[in-house]
């Protein structure tokens, strides 16, 4: 898409993600447990140790998409790499090469830093994206689970 941009968002652009982050949470039908805000993105995106980046797409100077990402590392490579928490494009943007550049953009970042793999996860009821992730050259790994302790659970086995 001609006059696409993709850049690394900047602690004026927390308004814009946050904005982002809740067109997701819609999209995957999960508006009522986003309970992000512009404070907690400033200190864990734009704070002393960073916990994640995002990058926007921007079509003129309007945000089409964003991808919020961090590095993780693989034991068996003994190498980092990258993983995309969320990719999200606008749904009246989707469909004009986007979520391909957003992905596109990341991998480059991924081997430039010298980084052995790029993952994410992906919603097991969203065909249009295991579509659109396996024509980019994913592989879905069906015999992988995600396993996740929050909240409560979370404290709990704190103090075990």
């Amino acid at each position: 898409m001609t006059g696409l941009r993709i850049e690394a968002a900047r602690v004026d652009d927390i308004p814009v993600i946050l904005s982002l982050i809740r067109g997701l949470a819609e999209y995957e039908k999960l508006a009522d447990q986003c309970v992000a805000g512009e404070d907690d993105l400033r200190r864990w995106l734009f704070g002393d140790a960073p916990a994640a980046e995002v990058v926007i797409a921007r079509a003129g100077a309007e945000p089409v998409g964003f991808a919020l990402f961090m590095r993780n590392f693989s034991t068996f490579l003994a190498r980092p790499g990258l993983y995309l928490e969320d990719l999200f494009v606008v749904p009246q943007w989707r469909n004009r090469g986007i979520g391909r550049a957003l992905l596109a953009h990341l991998a480059r970042i991924a081997v430039d830093r010298g980084y052995g793999r790029f993952e994410w996860t992906v919603l097991e009821w969203n065909e249009p994206a295991i579509a659109f992730y396996r024509r980019m050259g994913a592989t879905i790994m069906d015999d992988w689970r995600i396993c996740r302790v929050t909240g409560d659970a979370l404290e709990q086995l704190a103090r075990r």
